[in-house]
């Protein structure tokens, strides 16, 4: 323990002695010789991280922005200073840390006011390296009304503010708010020329812009789409940087572009630039020959591009064998690798999962509507395999992109009843299901929802595994999603279950709650709980039971709907629910000796809309059937209260269904 302390002065002293005269000549009285220290500490930091690690401790950065803003500095000086600060800016995420607590950004953007174009690329070049690291906030860029505009208006000084202003806008635009800010300084005019500049690290800047100002923001790209450069429309110049001769970067930034603008409306889903230039470029990025970065991107890019249009899942199931082709993303890199450099395997076996998670994502949207595209996915070798396998990663997106896989899946009937059941996939999504964030859980019960339908084998064992108790904590959840599932899955589960079953789950939701759910503001859990309501109440025995314990408070919640201001899909739910009642052989006296509720049924029997009107008489016509007991006294009270009037005046409806009822 003794040593440690003596260890660190040592350490320390080792720093003092190889830099403390770097920064010493900083505080030399003249300026010249101030200048030349500035110089070698700029050749002595280059590649060298430990040397601007020591720098930084020995306080080099306060002063070498001192110097950047003093106004007796000279210009040379001045440039020199930004291009160390850069320079210590490349090096690790602690450096830029320590040079963002230094309030560097404030100083460099006072930089960019100067007149001399070399400092203020200087400048440019310093805040692009900080602004790229991921410890810089991006608000940092936006605190100041006033920077976005002259950053724009420094666009046409030069190549190389062009390339900097550029790549500090792509990375500091993160999200609608951002997107905004930059549409309305002009950023779409400002930068649509640079497209066709002659320098290329330009164009490709210009073009990664555009692939975050246009991304899910309709406003942008709708606007793109008008936008010509020298007589051609920005969507053919991207089309053309798709070209299988351009760089792949480049390949893959346009098709980013072009899908951004195709999901936000602005270009259709059958454009021939769509169909047979950005979705066939797109598949050629997930083949083996490709860098693994570039299969990632090729992918997710791909998944989100086709992920709500039928036509383009089917063709690009059929493109380049796609689906087999993304089975290679789960073996690798594989033993026998044609990755010689050692360096570049390293990279690649700590960033393989992210490949599994792209194939896991282009499955799903390529599985989302196609029964044949589904077959195809899941006989590919060891599918289901590898998705019980990515539930249980340790990357949480691995395991949401396996979670919507599956979820995508279990749309199928077919699978539903082979696959699914012959992997036991219930199993690992149950354990998902116990311990996961929201964005998990919200998937994961989606998919247990298609799992508890009546034909799919797997309801029973999800059954046995607590899922009752499960769903109906999800049910009280703050989040919509969640409530909506949980409720849904409940209703699933009660459809022509047993008695105990449905017991069982009116127990586990506690009357409480159930009011609870019946008054909640979104009108999908409004509807999903009517839906249990009525599952519940099916089968004469389980309604009389259901009856006998809750008939009271069920009662009490139909009528507190009816009297609501609701749409007519949910008075139409609540209306089936009383047929059900009204068909129970004890059940039905519930509404007999309930005259506001009768009143009710009397009422939407007349009601304007149709629905409702049949509604109403499914009521009446299982309250009167003849060959039950008390059916003569239950006609009496209705005829009394002038139902057989209101029959008699839809017998002469136009409406042929009501007229038959």
């Amino acid at each position: 323990c003794k040593l440690l302390p003596l260890l660190f002065v040592f350490s320390l002293q080792e720093v003092t002695a190889s830099s403390r005269h770097y920064v010493d000549r900083l505080f030399d009285l003249d300026p010249q010789k101030v200048l030349q220290g500035v110089i070698d500490m700029k050749n002595a930091v280059i590649g060298n991280n430990k040397q601007k690690a020591n720098l930084i401790v020995l306080g080099a950065v306060p002063r070498l922005l001192y110097l950047l803003q003093q106004e007796s500095s000279s210009t040379e000086l001045r440039t020199e200073c930004a291009v160390v600060l850069g320079s210590l800016a490349m090096g690790t995420e602690n450096n830029v840390k320590s040079l963002l607590d230094c309030h560097i950004i404030p100083a460099l953007l006072q930089g960019l006011l100067s007149p001399d174009l070399k400092f203020i690329e200087a400048c440019l070049r310093c805040l692009r390296t900080i602004f790229i690291s991921p410890v810089t906030p991006e608000d940092l860029l936006y605190t100041d009304a006033t920077v976005i505009s002259h950053l724009m208006a420094l666009l046409s000084r030069s190549r190389y503010t062009q390339e900097y202003i550029c790549q500090i806008f792509s990375h500091c635009c993160k999200g609608p708010d951002h997107q905004t800010i930059l549409f309305n300084h002009g950023a779409v005019q400002s930068i649509a020329h640079l497209l066709v500049s002659t320098s290329y690290k330009v164009r490709m800047q210009a073009l990664k812009c555009f692939s975050v100002l246009a991304f899910e923001n309709p406003q942008v790209s709708m606007t793109l789409v008008n936008v010509s450069v020298d007589g051609e429309l920005l969507p053919q110049i991207f089309v053309k940087m798709l070209q299988r001769d351009k760089p792949i970067e480049m390949q893959l930034t346009s098709a980013k572009c072009l899908t951004s603008m195709c999901r936000a409306g602005a270009i259709r889903t059958d454009d021939p630039c769509i169909v047979l230039k950005t979705l066939p470029c797109l598949v050629r990025m997930c083949s083996k020959e490709r860098l693994l970065e570039e299969r990632v991107e090729g992918a997710e890019t791909l998944a989100y591009l086709i992920e709500t249009d039928v036509e383009l899942q089917r063709i690009a199931s059929i493109t380049d064998h796609l689906i087999v082709m993304l089975a290679d993303y789960f073996k690798y890199p594989s033993s026998v690798s044609a990755i010689t450099d050692i360096k570049r395997l390293d990279h690649d076996l700590k960033h393989a999962h992210e490949l599994r998670q792209a194939a896991f994502k282009l499955y799903a949207s390529l599985g989302a509507n196609d029964e044949d595209i589904r077959k195809k996915i899941i006989e590919t070798e060891n599918m289901m395999d590898r998705i019980v396998n990515g539930l249980s990663e340790s990357s949480i997106k691995v395991r949401l992109a396996a979670v919507r896989c599956l979820h995508s899946l279990s749309r199928s009937v077919q699978q539903l009843r082979t696959s699914f059941q012959d992997h036991a996939v219930w199993k690992p999504l149950m354990k998902v299901l116990q311990n996961a964030p929201n964005e998990i859980l919200v998937v994961a019960s989606s998919t247990l929802c298609n799992l508890l339908l009546e034909f799919s084998p797997s309801k029973e064992p999800i059954l046995e595994s607590g899922a009752i108790e499960l769903l109906c904590s999800l049910t009280q959840s703050e989040n919509l999603a969640l409530r909506v599932n949980g409720i849904w899955a409940l209703m699933n589960m009660a459809f022509q279950a047993e008695q105990k079953i449905k017991s069982d789950i009116l127990r586990g939701l506690s009357t409480e709650q159930l009011f609870q759910l019946l008054s909640d503001s979104d009108v999908n859990v409004l509807m999903k709980t009517l839906g249990l309501l009525r599952n519940l109440l099916s089968t004469r025995p389980h309604i009389d039971h259901i009856m006998s314990t809750h008939g009271k408070q069920i009662m009490q919640a139909v009528t507190l709907i009816l009297e609501g201001e609701h749409n007519i899909e949910v008075k139409e739910q609540t209306l089936c629910i009383l047929a059900n009642i009204a068909d129970g052989t004890t059940a039905k006296e519930l509404i007999m000796t309930n005259d506001d509720i009768l009143q009710k049924i009397k009422y939407y029997m007349s009601h304007s809309n149709a629905k409702l009107q049949l509604a109403a008489m499914f009521c009446i016509s299982n309250l009167i059937w003849n060959e039950e007991e008390g059916s003569q006294e239950r006609q009496d009270k209705l005829r009394d209260m002038g139902i057989v009037d209101i029959l008699h005046k839809l017998s002469q409806s136009s409406d042929p269904n009501l007229c038959d009822k």
